[in-house]
């Protein structure tokens, strides 16, 4: 198998090892905006340099992967699918909605599968607390529990062009938990704290945030997120049922200090990394992306999903400003 990749910052280069490294992927042609990366990169994993994503598309490539920056996603979305061959592309469609639900229909016209990047999906014990819920071991889910907390805030630069907390760090919380319970939200309030460094009031944004998500079977998720962690990158998850409640993320690396007498779990050292902490999930939602491009499997993570946690954290971003609950079909377009 023969797979492009587009994009080689910090996740495209890592992401250019996870899939040199695949037994099925034979050859891998990479290519990004600044060439002296193409080339380092193409070096350090044995892969074929091409000068851009047109002449990636012309070497023959049987997928992309699509690791560049998100005001390109679209374009290259609409590229690798006119091309006729399978995508995948990092979250989200566009920070435009409008322009998402454009290329989704697009996409979903064409009958090209696009797949898009929301790991937590093939972390072990995510996969496992999916498979609990849809087999009924908890009975009706009542309530679920999604954490992010980043150790440190992102520098201004990146904050600035992020669309805020809710759509660049919470959509993950927002994407799990929709699937996991296998139910569509209908409504959001959000509430957050702009403490912390001054470019957040500045920007519009919060450093820390809560969302109470309400499904359309009565089930009620809550997500925390914060931009200041300081003990380490915390990715966790409870679901609780009638009959019975699991948990994700709890390990040794969690980055908890635990006060309970006579107990010393988790050991440490704490996560601190979300490709460490998620090293695992990435590697196996790339090569869940072979088999698509391979036709032994559908999309796992389809546009339609994308723009489902676009709404959720479009509605999460008016309920903060707003200080009220917000109809996801208040900003559904």
């Amino acid at each position: 198998m023969r797979i492009g990749l587009i994009g080689l910052g910090r996740i495209g280069a890592f992401h250019a090892r996870t899939l040199s490294a695949l037994p099925v992927v034979e050859s891998l042609v990479v290519t990004d905006a600044v060439p002296a990366t193409i080339a380092a990169v193409a070096e350090q994993v044995g892969a074929e340099p091409a000068d851009s994503p047109e002449a990636l598309l012309r070497s023959g490539v049987d997928g992309i992967v699509i690791a560049a920056a998100t005001p390109a996603h679209t374009a290259l979305i609409r590229a690798g699918v006119l091309a006729g061959v399978p995508v995948f592309c990092e979250k989200p469609l566009s920070a435009d909605p409008a322009e998402a639900v454009e290329i989704a229909r697009f996409v979903n016209e064409s009958g090209v599968p696009v797949q898009i990047g929301y790991p937590r999906r093939f972390d072990p014990a995510f996969a496992a607390a999916r498979r609990a819920v849809a087999a009924g071991e908890l009975g009706w889910v009542h309530t679920v529990r999604s954490t992010t907390l980043d150790p440190a805030p992102a520098p201004r630069e990146y904050i600035e062009v992020s669309g805020g907390i809710f759509r660049d760090c919470s959509v993950h919380d927002f994407d799990t938990v929709r699937w996991l319970t296998g139910r569509e939200p209908v409504e959001v309030y959000a509430a957050g704290t702009a403490h912390g460094a001054d470019f957040f009031a500045e920007f519009g944004d919060v450093a820390t945030a809560t969302t109470l998500i309400t499904f359309d079977d009565g089930a009620t998720a809550v997500v925390t997120n914060t931009r200041y962690n300081a003990r380490g990158y915390d990715v966790r998850l409870e679901v609780h049922g009638v009959q019975d409640s699991v948990a994700a993320g709890w390990a040794d690396n969690t980055p908890l200090r635990n006060l309970e007498p006579g107990y010393s779990w988790p050991a440490g050292p704490p996560a601190t990394f979300f490709m460490d902490r998620l090293a695992e999930a990435f590697r196996a939602e790339l090569a869940a992306f072979t088999e698509v491009v391979a036709g032994q499997r559908v999309s796992p993570c389809t546009v339609d999903d994308a723009l489902a946690v676009t709404w959720m954290a479009e509605a999460a971003t008016r309920s903060v400003k707003e200080h009220r609950p917000v109809r996801i079909d208040d900003v559904r377009l």
